[in-house]
Protein backbone atom coordinates (compact mmCIF):
# COMPACT_ATOMS: atom_id res chain seq x y z
CA UNK A 1 0.00 0.00 0.00
CA UNK A 2 1.63 3.05 -1.17
CA UNK A 3 0.73 6.91 0.77
CA UNK A 4 1.85 10.20 0.17
CA UNK A 5 2.23 11.50 3.81
CA UNK A 6 2.00 15.38 3.43
CA UNK A 7 3.25 18.50 5.46
CA UNK A 8 1.30 20.88 7.58
CA UNK A 9 1.58 24.92 8.06
CA UNK A 10 0.87 27.05 11.46
CA UNK A 11 -0.85 29.92 11.17
CA UNK A 12 -0.51 31.59 14.13
CA UNK A 13 1.24 29.91 16.74
CA UNK A 14 0.78 30.84 20.21
CA UNK A 15 2.70 29.26 24.08
CA UNK A 16 0.13 29.81 26.37
CA UNK A 17 1.42 28.47 29.35
CA UNK A 18 4.20 25.43 31.36
CA UNK A 19 2.36 22.24 31.86
CA UNK A 20 3.66 20.40 35.18
CA UNK A 21 3.95 17.24 32.93
CA UNK A 22 6.68 19.11 31.47
CA UNK A 23 5.02 20.17 28.31
CA UNK A 24 3.61 23.52 26.91
CA UNK A 25 0.20 24.55 26.41
CA UNK A 26 -0.48 25.86 22.88
CA UNK A 27 -2.96 27.76 20.16
CA UNK A 28 -2.26 27.20 16.34
CA UNK A 29 -4.26 26.97 13.08
CA UNK A 30 -3.32 23.60 11.55
CA UNK A 31 -3.43 23.52 7.45
CA UNK A 32 -2.78 20.64 5.27
CA UNK A 33 0.32 21.15 2.90
CA UNK A 34 0.90 19.53 -0.39
CA UNK A 35 4.59 18.96 0.05
CA UNK A 36 4.75 14.80 0.59
CA UNK A 37 6.87 12.13 1.32
CA UNK A 38 6.56 8.40 0.07
CA UNK A 39 5.31 5.74 2.06
CA UNK A 40 5.10 2.20 1.60
CA UNK A 41 3.53 -0.75 3.59
CA UNK A 42 3.41 -4.55 2.37
CA UNK A 43 2.80 -7.96 4.54
CA UNK A 44 6.02 -9.31 4.36
CA UNK A 45 8.06 -12.67 6.08
CA UNK A 46 10.35 -10.49 8.04
CA UNK A 47 10.14 -7.24 9.84
CA UNK A 48 12.01 -4.40 7.50
CA UNK A 49 12.46 -0.76 7.27
CA UNK A 50 14.07 1.34 4.95
CA UNK A 51 14.71 4.87 4.02
CA UNK A 52 15.77 6.81 1.16
CA UNK A 53 15.54 10.61 0.02
CA UNK A 54 16.60 12.81 2.95
CA UNK A 55 18.97 11.40 5.41
CA UNK A 56 17.45 10.66 8.53
CA UNK A 57 19.00 10.81 12.10
CA UNK A 58 18.86 8.36 14.21
CA UNK A 59 18.22 4.16 14.52
CA UNK A 60 15.88 2.72 12.60
CA UNK A 61 14.66 1.44 15.42
CA UNK A 62 13.47 4.81 16.78
CA UNK A 63 11.35 5.89 13.49
CA UNK A 64 7.88 6.95 14.05
CA UNK A 65 6.98 4.82 11.17
CA UNK A 66 7.98 1.81 12.97
CA UNK A 67 7.05 2.64 16.53
CA UNK A 68 3.85 2.92 14.59
CA UNK A 69 3.49 -0.33 14.15
CA UNK A 70 4.74 -1.49 17.16
CA UNK A 71 2.13 -0.08 18.57
CA UNK A 72 -0.63 -1.63 16.63
CA UNK A 73 0.90 -4.63 16.70
CA UNK A 74 1.19 -4.97 20.49
CA UNK A 75 -2.61 -4.82 20.28
CA UNK A 76 -3.57 -6.41 17.79
CA UNK A 77 -0.22 -8.94 16.62
CA UNK A 78 -0.04 -8.13 13.32
CA UNK A 79 1.92 -10.13 10.74
CA UNK A 80 5.48 -8.84 10.11
CA UNK A 81 5.31 -5.59 7.31
CA UNK A 82 8.24 -3.83 4.78
CA UNK A 83 7.82 -0.64 4.96
CA UNK A 84 9.78 1.80 2.75
CA UNK A 85 9.77 5.18 3.91
CA UNK A 86 11.06 8.32 0.61
CA UNK A 87 12.12 11.82 2.81
CA UNK A 88 11.51 14.47 0.69
CA UNK A 89 9.85 17.22 3.63
CA UNK A 90 12.49 18.70 5.45
CA UNK A 91 13.45 17.76 8.50
CA UNK A 92 13.69 20.60 11.61
CA UNK A 93 11.78 22.42 9.41
CA UNK A 94 8.29 23.17 11.19
CA UNK A 95 6.34 21.39 8.68
CA UNK A 96 5.37 18.35 10.95
CA UNK A 97 6.38 15.58 8.27
CA UNK A 98 8.04 12.92 10.83
CA UNK A 99 4.52 13.41 12.74
CA UNK A 100 2.68 12.72 9.15
CA UNK A 101 4.91 10.25 8.07
CA UNK A 102 3.67 8.29 11.87
CA UNK A 103 -0.35 8.94 11.32
CA UNK A 104 -0.35 7.71 7.66
CA UNK A 105 1.71 4.54 8.61
CA UNK A 106 -1.28 4.05 10.70
CA UNK A 107 -4.10 4.92 8.66
CA UNK A 108 -2.21 2.38 6.22
CA UNK A 109 -1.65 -0.31 8.43
CA UNK A 110 -5.25 0.18 9.36
CA UNK A 111 -6.70 -0.59 5.93
CA UNK A 112 -4.20 -3.08 4.98
CA UNK A 113 -5.01 -5.30 7.89
CA UNK A 114 -8.87 -4.09 7.63
CA UNK A 115 -8.34 -3.36 11.73
CA UNK A 116 -11.63 -1.28 11.52
CA UNK A 117 -10.10 1.52 13.68
CA UNK A 118 -12.28 4.70 14.03
CA UNK A 119 -10.83 7.66 13.37
CA UNK A 120 -11.11 8.69 17.52
CA UNK A 121 -9.08 5.50 17.97
CA UNK A 122 -6.36 6.17 15.35
CA UNK A 123 -6.10 10.06 16.57
CA UNK A 124 -5.43 7.94 20.24
CA UNK A 125 -2.78 6.08 18.79
CA UNK A 126 -0.99 8.90 17.20
CA UNK A 127 -1.06 11.40 20.07
CA UNK A 128 1.46 8.54 21.66
CA UNK A 129 4.01 9.40 19.10
CA UNK A 130 3.34 13.04 19.15
CA UNK A 131 1.80 15.84 19.99
CA UNK A 132 0.97 17.07 16.27
CA UNK A 133 0.76 13.32 14.88
CA UNK A 134 -3.02 13.22 15.39
CA UNK A 135 -3.83 16.53 12.84
CA UNK A 136 -2.78 13.99 10.43
CA UNK A 137 -5.32 11.77 10.83
CA UNK A 138 -8.56 13.90 9.48
CA UNK A 139 -5.67 15.97 7.37
CA UNK A 140 -8.36 19.20 7.82
CA UNK A 141 -7.99 22.60 8.94
CA UNK A 142 -7.77 22.56 13.03
CA UNK A 143 -7.55 25.04 15.57
CA UNK A 144 -5.21 23.47 17.76
CA UNK A 145 -4.67 23.93 21.47
CA UNK A 146 -3.38 22.11 24.73
CA UNK A 147 -0.07 20.51 23.44
CA UNK A 148 -0.97 21.14 19.60
CA UNK A 149 -3.09 17.70 20.26
CA UNK A 150 -6.77 18.42 20.95
CA UNK A 151 -8.47 20.41 17.87
CA UNK A 152 -11.62 21.87 16.83
CA UNK A 153 -12.20 21.92 12.75
CA UNK A 154 -11.97 25.43 11.58
CA UNK A 155 -14.01 26.82 8.89
CA UNK A 156 -11.60 28.20 6.95
CA UNK A 157 -10.52 26.93 3.30
CA UNK A 158 -7.15 28.06 1.64
CA UNK A 159 -8.20 25.56 -1.14
CA UNK A 160 -6.54 27.14 -4.86
CA UNK A 161 -4.17 29.68 -2.62
CA UNK A 162 -1.08 29.99 -3.76
CA UNK A 163 1.83 29.27 -1.28
CA UNK A 164 5.57 29.40 -1.30
CA UNK A 165 7.61 27.51 1.31
CA UNK A 166 11.27 28.27 1.77
CA UNK A 167 13.20 25.82 3.79
CA UNK A 168 17.01 27.86 4.54
CA UNK A 169 18.57 24.59 5.07
CA UNK A 170 18.37 25.11 8.75
CA UNK A 171 17.54 22.77 11.41
CA UNK A 172 15.87 24.33 14.51
CA UNK A 173 15.60 21.58 17.02
CA UNK A 174 12.41 21.66 19.24
CA UNK A 175 14.53 21.98 22.09
CA UNK A 176 16.25 25.02 21.10
CA UNK A 177 13.05 26.23 19.85
CA UNK A 178 10.86 25.85 23.24
CA UNK A 179 13.76 27.23 25.31
CA UNK A 180 13.76 30.71 23.76
CA UNK A 181 10.19 30.72 24.24
CA UNK A 182 8.81 32.80 27.23
CA UNK A 183 5.00 31.57 27.73
CA UNK A 184 2.39 34.48 27.40
CA UNK A 185 -1.08 34.69 27.23
CA UNK A 186 -1.77 35.38 23.46
CA UNK A 187 -2.15 39.41 22.47
CA UNK A 188 -5.25 38.62 20.12
CA UNK A 189 -7.92 36.39 19.68
CA UNK A 190 -6.55 33.54 17.40
CA UNK A 191 -9.72 32.07 15.55
CA UNK A 192 -11.50 35.84 15.53
CA UNK A 193 -8.19 36.77 13.63
CA UNK A 194 -8.64 33.95 11.02
CA UNK A 195 -12.20 35.18 10.22
CA UNK A 196 -11.09 38.36 9.08
CA UNK A 197 -9.74 39.03 5.13
CA UNK A 198 -6.45 37.18 4.77
CA UNK A 199 -5.71 41.37 4.21
CA UNK A 200 -5.41 41.50 7.78
CA UNK A 201 -3.79 38.73 9.30
CA UNK A 202 0.04 40.48 9.00
CA UNK A 203 -0.95 42.20 12.16
CA UNK A 204 -3.10 39.90 13.93
CA UNK A 205 -1.70 36.68 13.48
CA UNK A 206 1.94 35.61 14.56
CA UNK A 207 3.90 33.08 15.73
CA UNK A 208 5.66 33.37 19.14
CA UNK A 209 8.81 31.23 17.98
CA UNK A 210 9.23 33.77 15.11
CA UNK A 211 10.01 36.25 17.31
CA UNK A 212 11.73 34.19 19.50
CA UNK A 213 14.55 32.50 16.78
CA UNK A 214 14.92 35.47 14.79
CA UNK A 215 17.39 37.37 16.47
CA UNK A 216 19.69 34.17 16.36
CA UNK A 217 18.61 33.86 13.17
CA UNK A 218 18.19 36.62 11.28
CA UNK A 219 17.70 35.11 7.98
CA UNK A 220 14.56 34.23 8.95
CA UNK A 221 13.70 37.93 8.52
CA UNK A 222 15.14 37.83 5.67
CA UNK A 223 13.25 35.14 3.39
CA UNK A 224 10.12 36.95 5.51
CA UNK A 225 10.88 40.41 3.57
CA UNK A 226 11.52 38.62 0.35
CA UNK A 227 8.31 36.78 0.83
CA UNK A 228 6.47 40.17 1.36
CA UNK A 229 8.52 41.93 -1.16
CA UNK A 230 7.13 39.63 -3.89
CA UNK A 231 3.42 40.62 -2.89
CA UNK A 232 2.63 37.79 -0.18
CA UNK A 233 -0.52 38.86 1.41
CA UNK A 234 0.76 36.97 4.84
CA UNK A 235 4.00 35.33 5.85
CA UNK A 236 5.25 33.43 8.62
CA UNK A 237 7.58 31.42 10.13
CA UNK A 238 5.58 27.29 10.13
CA UNK A 239 5.78 25.83 13.51
CA UNK A 240 9.15 25.81 15.59
CA UNK A 241 11.07 27.18 12.09
CA UNK A 242 13.04 26.96 10.03
CA UNK A 243 10.97 27.27 7.06
CA UNK A 244 9.05 30.10 6.23
CA UNK A 245 6.04 30.30 3.95
CA UNK A 246 3.93 33.14 2.23
CA UNK A 247 0.50 32.88 0.75
CA UNK A 248 -0.49 34.48 -2.79
CA UNK A 249 -4.61 34.54 -2.92
CA UNK A 250 -5.54 35.22 -6.18
CA UNK A 251 -2.63 33.99 -8.15
CA UNK A 252 -2.43 30.49 -10.21
CA UNK A 253 1.11 30.37 -9.04
CA UNK A 254 3.42 32.08 -6.10
CA UNK A 255 6.19 34.42 -8.27
CA UNK A 256 9.76 33.43 -8.30
CA UNK A 257 11.90 34.73 -5.23
CA UNK A 258 15.27 35.45 -5.23
CA UNK A 259 16.77 33.37 -2.35
CA UNK A 260 20.01 31.30 -2.39
CA UNK A 261 20.42 28.56 -4.65
CA UNK A 262 21.06 26.30 -1.67
CA UNK A 263 17.74 26.84 0.11
CA UNK A 264 14.61 23.95 -0.25
CA UNK A 265 11.62 25.64 -2.05
CA UNK A 266 8.15 24.18 -2.27
CA UNK A 267 5.64 26.25 -4.02
CA UNK A 268 2.29 24.87 -5.43
CA UNK A 269 -1.34 25.56 -4.80
CA UNK A 270 -2.66 24.59 -1.29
Amino acid sequence: MLVFPNAKLNLGLYVTEQRPDGFRNLESAFVPLPWTDALEVLPATDNALTLTGIPIPGEVSTNLCWRAYELLQADFNLPPVQMHLHKVVPIGAGLGGGSADAAFALRAMNTLFDLKLSTAQLQQYARRLGSDCAFFIENKPVFAYEKGDIFELLALDLTGVACKVVYPNLHISTGEAYSRVVPRKPRHDLRASLAQPMETWRETVSNDFEEALTPHYPLLAEIKHALYAAGAVYASLSGSGSAVYGLFPGLEMPPTLGVRHDYLVWDGLL
